[in-house]
């Protein structure tokens, strides 16, 4: 791996220095970015925190695009000395895991290599990368899009995805079409009416090898989308189906899938409200039947919860049941208006948001069969109703308002229901009944000067009990920030685990470079972004960040 990267890296330097001499880079531009995470690890035996053997692991890429009038290429090189504690193992190594070409006329463009898309709201298809995560299911293949009419746009997409340093074994395909009625003509584009539909389809081959299943080698899936807007209206929804798909996921079960995505919205001047829904039943649909976890996923179910950024508020975020959830949200955003009783002399924000989320209804599909038995149809399943367990439930309320020129306030409620037995795999562990509350003052001391100060406490009486959390950040601008924390396990009924989980950091801004050191301690816990996690260990010691663009 070593070799092919010095390799690649100075072909691409030749070649780039080559194309300048002879002009043809003259009318191009290069950009890029770049980010090294690294951190020296402390055991930690109080908290946790193993010991690492290299004492210092890192995980770093960069992007390198460059664009010439119609023609774009790029790569990015990534190394993993090790990875960071929480990334997967098989990160481990360095290379350009992802290159590509691209061509676009206008009308129509093709991409050969790594490329990232999406077929409607991804409940099909969904190829994409989320860093934090250590999640990439980039596509290796060829993609090809067509815009025959201004009304019609046409995907396509064949290909591998990427399983870390590897390709999948399956080979997925896939073809998208998106309609909009409104763009026929110069007529339609006036109606008030908006009009817009989408069609997907989607389908992967992997061989047999199972002498003890008959497994299908093609696994087919499409869906349906559509769109209508009136005023300040709108309502959209997708539904997907995937024919019969016995994976590690599933128990072998030869059950078809489906899911089905509802939104509603409605807007105007200070007021937003948003209403969503979603089933979704055995639809975790992978390139390879035997991977489970976060790895070679086709598509993307959403978790329709609130994605939470305070400390204490993300300790339990909900992780999506791809195979099993009925889940609902809604979204209220209200602007009480200036010189109000409430809304002062500057205006109040106010967010309420509430999501609720079931497993699905299931029963036998006789009286012989006990429900999900391996290399049966599995269950059967009311599709309008709910499963009796309760996965997630989320209410909260969140209200910001500036108290003067100087000085603003954030104030969160959240009360929220965690199945951790589900949601974690940790059989018997008790459901998580939790309220949370959150001060976030900033205090403008002058236009470059600015104190920033959080106070957050978490009660229940389950899981490790409840915490508090105080911290302050001062920020001098354009450059500088500092910041110092403590979150403070202080209801553990656990003697020797009443523990402070401190952390301090300071940082410096410069033009497109950003530099960060960060020394702390890490609580055990779940990561998650959109539904998708992983688990993050605890962890003690001193991490370093340096991010740029160029």
């Amino acid at each position: 791996m070593k070799q092919i990267t010095i390799v690649a890296l100075l072909f691409f330097a030749f070649a780039t220095n080559n194309l300048y001499s002879q002009g043809i880079l003259g009318n191009g531009k290069i950009s890029g970015n770049f980010q090294t995470d690294a951190q020296y690890y402390q055991k930690d035996s109080l908290i946790g925190a193993e010991d690492v053997e290299e004492k210092m692991l890192i995980n770093a890429f960069a992007n390198i695009v460059y664009t010439n009038d119609k023609f774009t290429a790029g790569m990015r090189f990534e190394m993993y000395q090790n990875p960071l504690v929480g990334f997967n193992r098989k990160y481990k190594g360095s290379g350009i895991p992802y290159r590509y070409a691209t061509y676009n006329s206008g009308d129509w463009e093709v991409t050969v290599g790594n490329y990232y898309e999406q077929f409607g709201n991804g409940l099909l298809f969904r190829s994409y990368e989320e860093r934090n995560l250590g999640f990439d299911n980039a596509m290796e293949g060829i993609r090809f899009r067509a815009s025959p009419h201004a009304s019609v746009t046409i995907k396509g997409i064949w290909g591998n995805q990427r399983s870390f340093w590897d390709k999948g074994e399956g080979i997925v395909r896939g073809l998208d079409v998106d309609f909009s009625m409104n763009e026929i003509s110069e007529k339609t584009s006036e109606w008030k009416l908006k009009l817009t539909s989408g069609f997907s389809f989607v389908s992967k081959y992997q061989r047999d090898q199972d002498p003890l299943y008959n497994l299908p080698k093609n696994v087919a899936g499409f869906a349906g989308r559509m769109g209508i807007g009136y005023g300040k209206f709108s309502l959209n929804g997708e539904y997907a189906h995937k024919i019969n798909d016995p994976n590690a996921t599933n128990n072998m079960i030869y059950k078809p899938g489906e899911a089905l995505m509802l939104n509603a919205a409605y807007s105007q001047k200070g007021l937003g409200i948003l209403i969503s829904a979603l089933r979704s039943d055995n639809m975790d649909f992978r390139s390879d039947r035997y991977v489970t976890e976060s790895a070679l996923n086709i598509n993307y179910i959403p978790s329709l919860t609130r994605q939470h950024s305070y400390a204490l508020s993300a300790f339990y975020p909900y992780a999506t049941q791809f195979n099993s959830q009925m889940s609902f949200q809604a979204q209220v955003n209200y602007k009480i208006q200036k010189s109000t009783l409430l809304g002062g002399k500057y205006g109040t924000d106010v967010a309420v948001n509430y999501s609720r989320v079931h497993d699905i209804q299931k029963s036998k599909i006789d009286e012989h069969t006990e429900i999900g038995k391996n290399g049966t149809d599995g269950y059967k399943s009311n599709f309008f109703q709910p499963g009796d367990v309760v996965l997630f439930e989320d209410f909260n309320i969140e209200v910001g308002k500036r108290i003067n020129k100087k000085l603003k306030l954030i104030a969160d409620y959240i009360y929220l229901i965690y199945n951790k037995s589900v949601l974690e795999g940790h059989l018997g562990d008790p459901t998580v009944y939790a309220h949370i509350g959150i001060a976030d003052f900033t205090y403008r001391i002058n236009p470059k000067n600015a104190l920033r100060f959080e106070a957050q406490h978490l009660y229940t009486k389950q899981d490790e009990g409840s915490w508090a959390n105080l911290s302050a950040e001062y920020t001098i601008s354009p450059m500088w920030f500092f910041g110092v924390g403590d979150s403070y396990n202080y209801g553990n009924e656990i003697e020797g685990k009443r523990i402070h989980y401190y952390n301090a950091s300071v940082g410096i801004v410069k033009n497109n470079l950003r530099f960060a050191l960060t020394y702390g301690k890490q609580r055990k816990g779940i990561l998650c972004v959109g539904g998708v996690c992983r688990e993050v260990p605890a962890s003690n010691g001193l991490a370093v960040t340096l991010t740029g663009t160029f």
